[in-house]
């Protein structure tokens, strides 16, 4: 079956939720380390922050953030962008 690549950075925020929708499913390779910034495939709330600050890596899949307005927060690896 062959497989087929999509350029995440060349698609805007509604185009790469529609591919992930798809069943397009991206592999991230980044390593994350903690005081790193990350961009939040989804904001919070309607007019919260798309971006969150990494403070600690709680399981495998799982990071416990800062987001601005919000506050500390557990997010799962398919809540951010690579």
């Amino acid at each position: 079956m062959p497989f087929s690549t999509i350029d995440s950075n060349s698609l805007s925020a509604t185009a790469l939720e529609k591919a992930i929708a798809s069943g397009w499913n991206p592999v991230c390779h980044m390593t994350y380390n903690r005081d790193a910034w990350v961009k939040l495939l989804q904001p919070l709330n309607e007019y919260g922050f798309d971006e969150a600050k990494l403070l600690c890596q709680e399981s495998a899949d799982t990071w416990v953030a800062w987001v601005p307005d919000s506050g500390e927060v557990r997010l799962h690896r398919s809540q951010f962008y690579c």
